[in-house]
């Protein structure tokens, strides 16, 4: 299944100055089936060392030395390494921190070579004590689960997915194809974008062996608990874990997971799932001006799971999603919410880790809430998903007054409309708003 960021790793390919890469993201994304399809299809040769399953292969990194390393690389491999011909795949990486330590010395002694490295549990190495991260001397690229775009893409729509990316196309779009647009977005949240599970439904179109993988892919992660954390915080990361996917768009409340508990042991298993890539972070800003993080008040915000398809797995919501006629009211909004910040973060440049936040205000009679908020354009665009083809804009009106906001994005099943200062965006065609910058 082609992957967006297939085409990034051909520009750093041909990159003369590249570094070598770093592939950031949780566990099951894709990262490893990317860059190895990478490999064959755009190198000569393709060299793998897995760290998990052949832990022997530590010991090439005994010594950082560039041409001690390659020589027991040909040993191991019995492949022959040919810088600008071979490409040398590290995976599993964070098993062997020595191996993301000799990258910097392969950007500076071996430049021609061309070098990736993966690994899902990767930003605990990064961030342990003793690790020195070799700053300015590797590039780190981020990947997530399959976006709307790259779905129907994988269905075989790719020359619908190339029409609604241009917004010039949206008011003619003929109502057959809104309709059959909302019903792929049906699909796509219950199957979400799992590698696993949309290959699954690619090869076979059964929901049930769909449905069997996502519950597998949910108890993997729960299986790795303790590879990222003492025995003490495993019972804290199964809360967390268990209760993020009732909480997405919410404002997050430690004692909402167990007021039994004190917030501080919660408060850290949320940011190990956090640097696992399990959930993701909604950080509540103020919206007064750029960058949007200069406005963050860190102790309001909301989360997202992973996957809109794990989300249904968790929450047993199948059934909902299938008989439902407006998907913006599925799980008092949570799933719309979640799938809305899935494509924000999956069209955002792949290069720095994505960061999503929301507005709110919580004044005596008068709070008001926008979903998201996003940079582009020079300013902070407001984003709220709605039901239905009309629904109340309070919150908007209330931030576009205040901060002389020239645009705003409601999201919704309604068809596109832009007729007003206020643009009206199906579900589906976000990719063509969002990633105009990519």
């Amino acid at each position: 299944m082609k992957r967006d960021l297939y085409e990034e790793l051909c520009q750093w390919q041909r990159d003369p100055n590249r570094r070598p890469l770093l592939v950031r993201g949780a566990r099951q994304v894709g990262k490893t089936y990317l860059v190895e399809e990478f490999g064959r299809r755009e190198f000569v040769s393709l060299i793998t060392l897995n760290f998990e399953k052949n832990p022997e292969y530590k010991d090439i990194f005994n010594s950082l030395e560039p041409v001690d390393i390659l020589e027991k690389i040909v040993l191991f491999s019995g492949k022959r390494v040919e810088p600008g011909k071979t490409l040398l795949f590290l995976d599993e990486v964070q098993d062997c921190p020595r191996a993301i330590m000799a990258m910097r010395y392969f950007f500076e002694e071996v430049p021609a070579l061309h070098v990736i490295a993966a690994g899902s549990l990767v930003e605990f190495t990064l961030e342990s004590e003793n690790f020195r991260v070799p700053v300015g001397r590797i590039q780190y690229i981020y990947l997530f689960p399959m976006s709307f775009g790259e779905f129907i893409e994988a269905l075989g729509e790719k020359e619908l997915r190339n029409h609604i990316w241009d917004h010039k196309n949206l008011p003619t779009l003929p109502d057959s194809l809104n309709v059959k647009l909302n019903e792929y977005i049906r699909k796509y949240f219950i199957l979400g974008g799992m590698p696993a599970v949309v290959q699954e439904y690619c090869e076979t179109g059964d929901m049930l062996s769909c449905q069997r993988i996502q519950r597998a892919i949910v108890d993997t992660y729960q299986d790795d608990f303790g590879k990222y954390s003492k025995k003490l915080r495993h019972r804290y990361l199964d809360k967390i874990y268990n209760a993020v996917p009732k909480m997405v768009g919410r404002k997050f409340v430690y004692a909402h997971v167990d007021n039994t508990i004190k917030s501080r042991e919660l408060k850290a298993a949320l940011a190990l799932l956090e640097k696992a890539g399990v959930v993701t972070k909604v950080k509540r800003t103020s919206g007064a001006g750029l960058p949007l993080e200069a406005g963050v008040k860190d102790a309001f915000f909301k989360v997202l799971f992973l996957d809109v398809g794990l989300l249904h797995s968790v929450n047993g919501i199948y059934l909902d999603t299938v008989q439902a006629k407006d998907f913006t009211v599925l799980f008092k909004g949570a799933v719309s919410e979640q799938f809305v910040g899935q494509e924000l973060l999956a069209y955002q440049s792949p290069y720095s880790r994505p960061r999503l936040y929301y507005w709110a205000r919580e004044a005596k009679n008068s709070n008001a809430e926008l979903d998201y908020l996003i940079q582009k354009d020079g300013e902070a665009i407001p984003i709220e998903v709605k039901s239905g083809s009309t629904g109340r804009l309070r919150s908007m009106h209330m931030f576009m007054e205040k901060y002389q906001g020239r645009k705003g994005i409601k999201i919704s099943q309604a068809p596109f409309d832009s007729e007003n200062q206020i643009v009206s965006l199906p579900l589906y065609a976000l990719e063509g708003f969002i990633g105009k910058d990519k």
